[in-house]
């Protein structure tokens, strides 16, 4: 089961969507369905938190011009390049456009470790990242939400940042507090074997119930307006082909390893849609459509990522990258 939840989470997550709509033709269970949504996300939430020890932090800046040069792609670079693809594609719909904005400025931080090691990346260094990734995102998104979103979506301060923070809150001590019993009372070892080799199932798991409970109370948005799916893969496939080109290139430039040129472009592609659905559905509930189009964005990008870990790999098997020996 843990392997099919890690190695067909794209596949589950379509079952899910269908799974959904389908439950949601029933007004019963489709009302029912919309309790489930907060736990589940906020329960998927726990799962990363408890991943996080502070005492990493510093492990992320071991390779200090390839950690600088991810979170400066990440926190600066991204989110004009998502403002911009939104901008032209997306401001006549506003919720399509929030839901791009909230993905596109969250980087990844569980699947990305997926292919990274998938492409033959640096692992290692991709995950001394997460915690960096995971923080700078707790709080630079309502920053980029109001410069960025804000300019075509109306946000009310109050509303969004007692939801930002009692949705992220929650889950975060009780990571903190489970860790620490953990550790107390189990070995750190027990802790590593059992529960972080598991803990990518069990994220995976929750959030596909919360993809079921989502689109089973809203899915009929969805369905009522079919062409959000069509105006998303546009900027979607644009967002990948340029960060894509642009890692690539800055690590020929700087003359990175084959491994680390890998984890620099597979860290500034993958997006953590699970985190921006979770807060839009708690600050903005009067916008259904956010969380769905979130859903599929995120069965956009999984495809996507998977293209380029194999791309990644045939440019590294025709001995396309020039720093091949520095493995």
């Amino acid at each position: 089961m843990k392997r099919i939840l890690e190695d067909y989470q794209w596949l589950l997550l379509i079952i899910a969507i269908i799974v959904g709509l389908i439950i949601g033709q029933v007004n019963t269970l489709s009302n029912i369905s919309s309790l489930f949504i907060m736990p589940f996300l906020m329960t998927m939430l726990f799962g990363t938190f408890i991943q996080i020890q502070p005492a990493s932090l510093k492990k992320g800046f071991k390779n200090f011009r390839l950690a600088g040069l991810s979170l400066v792609i990440n926190f600066l670079w991204t989110p004009l390049l998502a403002f911009g693809l939104a901008y032209i594609f997306l401001r006549d719909t506003p919720d399509v456009y929030m839901a791009m904005i909230m993905d596109l400025v969250t980087p990844c931080t569980d699947w990305y470790l997926v292919f990274t090691g998938l492409a033959a990346g640096n692992v290692a260094f991709s995950t001394t990242l997460l915690p960096w990734n995971l923080l700078f995102q707790l709080v630079l998104l309502p920053l980029y939400l109001f410069l960025l979103a804000g300019a075509v979506v109306e946000i009310e301060p109050y509303i969004f940042f007692e939801s930002f923070f009692r949705v992220l809150l929650i889950p975060f001590i009780t990571a903190f507090i489970a860790r620490y019993f953990i550790l107390r009372f189990k070995s750190k070892d027990w802790f590593e074997t059992k529960l972080l080799n598991n803990i990518d199932a069990f994220q995976a798991f929750f959030l596909i119930l919360a993809v079921i409970a989502i689109f089973s109370s809203q899915g009929q948005i969805l369905i009522d307006n079919p062409a959000v799916l069509l105006a998303l893969l546009i900027p979607v496939i644009l967002f990948f082909a340029i960060n894509f080109v642009l890692g690539l290139t800055i690590s020929r430039y700087l003359k990175l390893p084959y491994q680390d040129a890998v984890s620099l472009i597979i860290t500034t592609l993958a997006r953590n849609a699970p985190l921006a659905m979770t807060i839009a559905i708690a600050a903005f509930p009067e916008r259904p459509l956010v969380p769905l189009v979130l859903a599929v964005e995120s069965l956009i990008e999984l495809p996507l990522l998977f293209v380029i870990a194999q791309l990644l790999l045939l440019i590294k098997n025709k001995k396309m990258y020039p720093y091949l020996d520095n493995n």
